[in-house]
């Protein structure tokens, strides 16, 4: 499987929440932008590394649900959300 990252830049977050209709792994976070919860999608079991600091969250994943992901960021309309493949 492939190995892939997603990050969430806080300065281009508006909190618009669009990603969180693409993908369930993404939530509202406690200051009113968007984060990453691998543990927020009910039908999934997922399993993700997340660091969150005060200018990005950044998750890292090896499942089967990059495009997910990348509906979610295509869906961001301030293009705060980037997913990069990362290796096997």
């Amino acid at each position: 499987m492939t190995r892939y990252e997603v990050s969430v830049e806080k300065d281009a977050c508006d909190g618009i929440f669009a990603c969180l209709t693409r993908d369930p792994r993404f939530v509202e976070g406690e200051d009113g932008l968007a984060t990453i919860d691998p543990n927020a999608d009910p039908i999934y079991d997922c399993e993700g590394d997340v660091t969150d600091t005060p200018e990005r969250v950044v998750a890292a994943f090896d499942d089967d649900r990059i495009d997910e992901a990348r509906q979610a960021a295509a869906a961001c309309p301030t293009d705060a959300i980037v997913v990069e493949e990362v290796g096997e």
